[in-house]
């Protein structure tokens, strides 16, 4: 959980709505010709349900190629929680969200 200051690329995904905002940094190495997501954390400013998905989106994507990273949906985060409420389903499109936006800002970069 925090702000990581070396990160290879940083996604930010929010609700203006409910006023939920994630930030997911990550950092990414090559292994086996392949890039890893070999670190992972988040910040986020909102509600518990927010909070907790923001946190089981770092535990599932940690290790995972970016194109398994990038397959991580909603459903996945949510199972992966025993579920949520129907009110706060939203909540893990925002953490689903902010780790495709990293992903695809870290490609971005390496262009």
């Amino acid at each position: 959980m925090g702000e990581m200051k070396d990160a290879d690329a940083v996604g930010e995904y929010g609700n203006p709505i409910c006023g939920d905002l994630m930030h997911i940094y990550i950092k990414v190495k090559e292994m086996n010709g392949q890039k890893i997501i070999d670190d992972i954390s988040f910040q986020t400013f909102g509600c518990a349900a927010a909070i907790a998905t923001s946190s089981m989106i770092t535990e599932i994507a940690k290790g995972k190629t970016l194109d398994e990273a990038s397959n991580i949906t909603r459903d996945d985060v949510a199972k992966s929680l025993d579920g949520l409420p129907p009110i706060k389903l939203h909540c893990s499109n925002l953490a689903a969200d902010a780790l495709k936006d990293a992903i695809k800002n870290y490609r971005e970069n390496q262009k």
